[in-house]
């Protein structure tokens, strides 16, 4: 028989806007649930760039994302939030007595007074990079967990977006030689780091994408780059690549629970509710006229959830939760 798990809070996705939302619901002394589909808290920090600086929360000048992560966490387990790793929300329906019930991968049953979802962009893969699939980790990679791995190496990052630019200013430092190649002349990226990079040295090579991978069948030996206007491609001796092509994303088994959806984003109104009863989404995933999706506004976001939801739960409770300066 499946077990069944009984909690005040259900939050789904253990990003950073989830794990706030788990320190905004210990603060209230609401017993909490955090499920994440990834064996790991952190959410596409996480996954996809844990050592990238993030300059761009409050009174963090700069951080990387694993420490960011880190501090998140250590905040939530303030209140000893209960973690479900590796396991997918899958099914949704409401109890008898209406409290939403959420069957996970596994089988294990959330029975929760509120469900917030807080599922960033949901699950994703990686855009392949057409050339050279056959050397992926083998040389090829998509992600970089962990820029050490890349020292003494001469890399390739393919792609024009900030992720591409973030990894070139990761390894330059570290690898002994950086390249990069960008389909376009004008990149993604946030202006100021694409001047970085122009500034520090590395290769660019615009108009342009990379044809072919080529190696001994245990490793990347070269790549070859078509530009624009070039009789032949250029032969790069490289020993890795990374492209940070951007990834698809999809809310997976969400998208079957009845929520209104509005593209791949979920619509709330302004108290962070879904059409969907005792269910909020906060971060990312969630959309209103004039939304702007930086991790400040999802704190911001999960904040309004959380203490909506703790009305929901008990309408004898005030909205406003009070200062943390108020505790002792």
């Amino acid at each position: 028989m499946a077990e069944t798990v009984t909690t005040d809070i259900l939050i789904v996705g253990a990003g950073p806007t989830g794990l706030f939302g788990a320190y905004c619901a210990g603060f209230r002394g609401l017993q909490t649930v955090v499920v994440d589909a990834l064996p790991q808290c952190g959410g596409q920090i996480a996954a996809l760039y844990p050592e990238k600086e993030i300059r761009d929360i409050a009174a963090v000048p700069g951080a990387r994302g694993r420490d960011v992560v880190k501090a998140l966490k250590e905040q939530a387990d303030t209140y000893s939030p209960t973690y479900l790793l590796g396991r997918q929300a899958v099914e949704f329906r409401h109890s008898p007595e209406g409290r939403p019930q959420v069957t996970l991968s596994d089988g294990t049953v959330i029975d929760a007074g509120a469900v917030v979802l807080t599922a960033g962009i949901g699950t994703f893969t990686a855009r392949a990079l057409p050339a050279g699939e056959e050397y992926l980790g083998r040389g090829l990679s998509y992600f970089v967990p962990d820029p050490t791995e890349y020292a003494d190496r001469d890399v390739l990052v393919v792609g024009g977006g900030d992720s591409a630019v973030d990894w070139v200013l990761a390894l330059k430092s570290i690898a002994r030689s950086v390249t990069l190649v960008h389909r376009r002349s004008a990149f993604r990226a946030h202006a100021a780091s694409v001047r970085e990079v122009h500034e520090g040295g590395a290769e660019i090579i615009t108009d342009a994408q990379v044809s072919a991978l080529v190696g001994d069948g245990d490793s990347i030996l070269e790549a070859h780059v078509r530009v624009d206007g070039e009789d032949e491609a250029r032969v790069l001796k490289v020993n890795a690549v990374v492209a940070a092509l951007g990834f698809i994303s999809n809310l997976g088994p969400l998208v079957g629970w009845g929520i209104e959806l509005e593209r791949r984003t979920i619509v709330v109104d302004t108290r962070m509710r879904t059409n969907v009863e005792h269910v909020y989404a906060a971060g990312d995933v969630t959309a209103y006229p004039g939304k702007v999706r930086l991790m400040a506004v999802g704190f911001g976001e999960v904040a309004s959830a959380i203490n909506n939801a703790a009305v929901d739960l008990d309408p004898t409770l005030s909205l406003f939760p009070g200062h943390s300066t108020d505790l002792e």
